[in-house]
């Protein structure tokens, strides 16, 4: 059976292999196919493509998008973006970046405030990404030895409503779908039951569907059983397809492993040949 991962991260975002390294574990791993869906950047899919050119698996462009709905943060992925079209990526999540870097002062400041000796270059200078997030923060913290764990920093410290870390403003949800599909890609819903319940998805796919939906991540790396069962009840109901992956972060996450996640994920490389359809219409 052929397998795929269409949901992993690079040192372009916040996770810790390059994307040359994704390519060759990947490959180790027995994937036919992965897909780079760095958030808010394209920048590491040179990279991963050109890597692509001498291995066995199949290399899919792609970008998670961190939107807004009704208040709840929501990540789309994009999968197949043309070349052409990953500079208006670029422009697309500009504001969002900056909105990014702002909300980073602010929480390095108020740690700061709390005698935590920590400084904004010292956090960017361990990342390659545009900007950087709480996972970095965590990992920067946890070298210092302020928190046991990376996991225990986003409990604790940098856990939202806790006063020091405070969310962005992101891009809507439909309109980044929208954006999506403008550039010749498939749009999917990764994690569903990350921040929303059946009910609130019940709700919100409809619409999502309208603007331009085609999945929603049925197989997913923290999903029980019966969240599994769900997404997929939830993509029957509002005739969208299926997608899946590990969301492989690398030593931020190392209870996951790309293309198996826990040990139990195994995406259907059908997901990956269904969605490519939905991104060429």
């Amino acid at each position: 059976m052929k397998l795929c991962d269409l949901h992993s991260h690079s040192t372009f975002s916040d996770g810790t292999f390059s994307p040359a390294q994704l390519v060759r574990l990947a490959e180790e791993m027995g994937l036919s196919a992965l897909a780079l869906t760095d958030h808010n950047t394209p920048k590491g899919l040179p990279e991963f493509i050109e890597a692509g050119k001498n291995s066995t698996v199949e290399t899919i462009p792609g970008c998670e998008f961190s939107s807004e709905y009704k208040g709840r943060e929501l990540h789309i992925v994009g999968l197949f973006f043309p070349e052409k079209t990953w500079a208006e990526i670029e422009d697309f999540v500009e504001i969002m970046v900056m909105a990014k870097k702002n909300s980073n002062i602010k929480m390095i400041k108020k740690l700061n405030e709390l005698r935590y000796d920590i400084s904004y270059d010292e956090v960017a200078a361990s990342t390659d990404a545009d900007e950087f997030n709480r996972a970095h923060v965590a990992k920067v913290l946890f070298q210092k030895g302020y928190v046991p764990s990376v996991e225990d920093a986003f409990q604790t410290l940098l856990k939202k409503g806790n006063g020091i870390y405070v969310p962005p403003k992101r891009i809507p949800s439909l309109a980044t779908i929208k954006f999506i599909k403008h550039n010749g890609a498939a749009a999917i819903l990764a994690h569903p039951f990350l921040n929303m319940n059946y009910e609130e998805l019940e709700e919100f796919l409809p619409k999502a569907k309208m603007a331009g939906l085609d999945a929603i991540e049925t197989h997913y790396s923290k999903f029980s059983e019966e969240e599994t069962r769900q997404a997929k009840e939830l993509a029957r109901r509002f005739n969208l397809k299926e997608s899946g992956g590990s969301d492989f972060h690398g030593s931020v996450k190392p209870d996951i492993q790309p293309g198996s996640g826990r040990g139990n994920l195994k995406v259907p490389y059908e997901f990956k040949e269904n969605l490519e359809k939905s991104a060429k219409k």
